[in-house]
């Protein structure tokens, strides 16, 4: 929508745009406006209030990397209940285009029911859309690596299939986090070098640089690492 085009462009912080631009390499740099996420944030809840903001979440694809930012936002604000939240993800994600925009999506519906989500984060672990599948092992990460963990999840993620950067660099992020919140069941999954090699040795990497590991167990997760040429 115009309107909101024009108004992200008040809220524009042009160092903060030259910044955030080498931070999402595969946006072009005409396609970031460069709002800092807090003023977003804060803007979100204005759009919110709005009758146009379902309008606004109508117009897919958007063009602007804070449309899709202010989309996500808007998702958890104008849909509290985990079902319809979990249709309009399923609408959006095919055109996310960046992990940024994938991250910052985080709903407070879905601790609602964190069953019915599951159900949603299998479908997308195989989704064709890179992102879509960044999305659910991100969601796996969030919820589902305390009280809701399932030893099932870990062999979910290891079955993902993907070269891209982005959705290896976030099986690697989640494997790290099992090893600190669930090492028993994880540990099996790096020793039996069930991983790709990269993701392997980058959940290593990422796993030793927690404070929450003994340094005992940071040894032994060294003596772990694949050695790649």
């Amino acid at each position: 929508m115009e309107q909101i085009v024009k108004e992200l462009f008040e809220l524009q912080d042009k160092e903060y745009q030259a910044f955030h631009t080498k931070l999402i390499p595969n946006i072009p740099p005409e396609r970031i406006i460069g709002v800092r996420t807090p003023v977003l944030r804060k803007y979100a809840k204005e759009v919110g209030k709005r009758k146009e903001a379902k309008v606004f979440l109508s117009e897919l694809p958007h063009y602007y990397y804070e449309e899709n930012n202010l989309h996500g936002f808007l998702l958890s604000i104008l849909y509290k209940e985990p079902e319809e939240l979990l249709d309009r993800l399923d609408e959006f994600l095919p055109y996310v285009d960046n992990w940024a925009t994938c991250d910052t999506m985080s709903p407070k519906a879905f601790k609602k029911n964190l069953p019915l989500v599951y159900e949603r984060v299998k479908r997308w672990l195989k989704s064709e859309h890179i992102y879509a599948v960044r999305f659910g092992i991100v969601t796996l990460l969030g919820y589902f690596l305390d009280e809701a963990f399932e030893p099932e999840m870990l062999q979910l993620v290891a079955e993902v299939k993907s070269e891209d950067y982005y959705v290896k660099m976030a099986a690697a992020w989640y494997f790290s986090m099992a090893l600190v919140k669930q090492y028993d069941a994880a540990i099996p999954y790096i020793r039996e070098k069930k991983l790709a090699p990269w993701t392997h040795n980058k959940a290593i990497q990422k796993a030793i640089e927690s404070y929450r590991i003994p340094k005992e167990t940071k040894d032994y997760l060294r003596s772990l690492k694949i050695k790649t040429r």
